[in-house]
């Protein structure tokens, strides 16, 4: 049976101008929001990146800094999380927009 670490690997970012980290949030799939945890940093970097800033947090911890955001649920060892889609980069991908079919001028010929 596996047990259950004693400690997780939470993924942070850091507040500019500030000497403050927050824990990292993720989404699932039908929209509801969790919090983040890993049992290695290993595992953390293959979800997220080597880069992905991190720290170690007990499960109380953690759940008492999701809590205020009214996150109950902690995904432990996501296999993928993407990064979030910035608003500008969402739109109509170029391979679907619609072309214009070019005018057909009066009198000309269909080959």
């Amino acid at each position: 049976m596996d047990e259950v670490p004693d400690t997780y690997v939470v993924p942070v970012r850091t507040v500019p101008g500030r000497q403050l980290l927050t824990v990292r949030t993720g989404r699932l799939p039908q929209g509801q929001r969790v919090g983040l945890a890993f049992t290695t940093p290993d595992k953390l970097a293959n979800a997220m990146g080597a880069d992905q800033p991190w720290t170690r947090l007990c499960e109380s911890a953690l759940r008492a800094m999701l809590a205020p955001l009214g996150i109950d649920r902690i995904q432990v060892d996501p296999l993928l999380v993407a990064p979030r889609v910035e608003p500008e980069a969402v739109g109509t991908p170029r391979h679907l927009i619609p072309i214009q079919a070019a005018p057909v001028l009066a009198g000309a010929r269909r080959g």
